[in-house]
């Protein structure tokens, strides 16, 4: 297959290319400066401008790109540019991939979990409706822009990830050297739920969508339990070896993040049902397996 991605230099995007490239797939990435190389394809999200020429014959487009959520600390203008990165950038690709006289079998729209606000202890899955708060606003904005797409028939799939468990980025990037180092700890009373996906079955899981021609709409990208934070701090204690007695409490915390700790704190208790539904097989349900498989080597 020919499929085209966006992002694919952060932490998701990478470790998928490197699957699609193994499997003798070729990969097409969206960059936003001049092509180096021949399989990189110009696209200015904030400008609305895609290269629809290097996308000829592709088919499928999967759109990871976007600003990091807790890159920086959520100011007004922050806040904007995490809007502008998702929503002007999926409005974009959406526009591109259905403007093309053979347009692609499937787009797969990176989306979050965020969506569905904080769901303290309830079970939440694909059914239930968006929550409250700027992120769960951000995520609808974001699935939305991806409308152009859906209106020319296109199947289109949000895929909503869960916090993936990697040691190379994202919120566990940032754990695994606290744990390591014996810092580590719950954060707030440890009560909330955390969604989380091994970053080798989150890829699967997007391959998954690609081949499976059925799924369409939200489907979430979480292990099939969510845990506590208490759990969770338990498990990397006992994995690495390392006391796990620290603590970070509720006032530090939205002392340090402001706005964003509001979700650092908040619970969600999200499960895979459209993923289980589908026939998916996670290689690492739990959170020992996770843990350790983005602790060896090569993941």
């Amino acid at each position: 297959m020919r499929i085209a991605i966006t992002g694919s230099t952060g932490l998701i995007g990478s470790a998928l290319s490197r699957s699609l490239l193994a499997d003798k797939h070729e990969v097409v990435r969206l960059v936003r400066r001049g092509p180096a190389t021949p399989d990189e394809v110009r696209w200015e999200p904030e400008r609305g401008y895609v290269d629809t020429a290097g996308l000829f014959g592709v088919d499928a487009v999967v759109h990871l790109a976007g600003a990091g959520i807790g890159d920086h600390r959520w100011t007004a203008a922050y806040k904007k540019t995490l809007r502008d990165s998702r929503v002007l950038g999926t409005a974009a690709i959406a526009e591109a991939a259905a403007c093309l006289d053979t347009p692609p079998g499937v787009l797969v729209c990176g989306s979050a979990i965020g969506i569905y606000g904080d769901t303290g202890d309830r079970r939440v899955d694909e059914r239930t409706p968006p929550g409250d708060g700027f992120l769960a606003g951000l995520c609808q904005e974001w699935e939305d822009a991806a409308a152009p797409a859906e209106e020319a028939g296109i199947r289109t799939v949000f895929a909503r990830t869960g916090l993936v468990v990697a040691r190379e980025g994202g919120a566990w990037g940032r754990l695994f050297p606290l744990f390591k180092a014996g810092l580590g700890g719950r954060l707030g009373d440890g009560r909330q739920y955390w969604s989380f996906i091994a970053l080798h079955d989150e890829i699967a899981a997007l391959r998954h969508i690609i081949d499976t021609p059925e799924l369409s709409g939200p489907v979430n990208l979480t292990a099939p339990e969510p845990l506590t934070n208490r759990d969770v701090t338990a498990a990397m204690g006992r994995i690495l070896h390392r006391p796990t007695l620290a603590s970070v409490p509720a006032p530090a915390l939205r002392l340090a993040l402001g706005e964003f700790s509001q979700d650092v704190l908040g619970s969600q208790r999200v499960v895979p049902r459209r993923l289980l539904d589908s026939g998916f097989s996670y290689a690492f349900p739990e959170i020992d397996g996770a843990i350790r498989a983005a602790l060896s080597v090569g993941q």
